[in-house]
C-alpha cells in the first residue's frame, strides 16, 4: 500500500496515532505487515539514454516531507489488501492510497 495526503492536512493527533499503533501492531501479530515506512521528497534520479547516465537532483526537490508512506503487507488475496487500506483509511482520513503486488521470481504477475 502505498499512501499520500492532501495538501494541507494536519499534523495527527494523539488519538489517531494511538489507533494507528493499534493496528500496525494486528497486522505485525498476524504475520501480514512485513515493512512500512516513508520515502524522503528529494532523492536522487538516475536516468541512462544511448550509454549516458546522468544523475540530477530529484524527483521531488521542491518537497519539504515525506512524499509517500508505504506498508509492505503479504495477504491472501487483494481483496483483504483492500479491507486493510480501507481500515488504514478510516483511522487517518482523508488521503489517496495504492495497492499494488510486488512480483518476485517465485510470483506470476497474473
Amino acid at each position: 500500500m502505498l499512501t499520500t495526503w492532501d495538501d494541507g492536512a494536519g499534523q495527527p493527533d494523539e488519538a489517531m496515532m494511538a489507533e494507528m499503533g493499534a493496528f500496525i501492531e494486528e497486522m505485525a501479530k498476524a504475520g501480514v505487515l512485513l515493512a512500512t515506512g516513508g520515502l524522503e521528497p528529494g532523492g536522487v534520479h538516475i536516468s541512462s539514454s544511448g550509454g549516458q547516465i546522468t544523475v540530477t537532483d530529484g524527483p521531488f526537490a521542491e518537497a519539504k516531507e515525506a512524499i509517500v508512506g508505504f506498508a509492505l503487507i503479504e495477504t491472501r488475496s487483494r481483496e483483504e489488501a483492500v479491507e486493510l487500506s480501507r481500515r488504514f483509511w478510516k483511522i487517518v482520513g482523508d488521503g489517496h492510497g495504492y495497492i499494488q503486488q510486488v512480483f518476485g521470481p517465485d510470483l506470476d504477475p497474473r
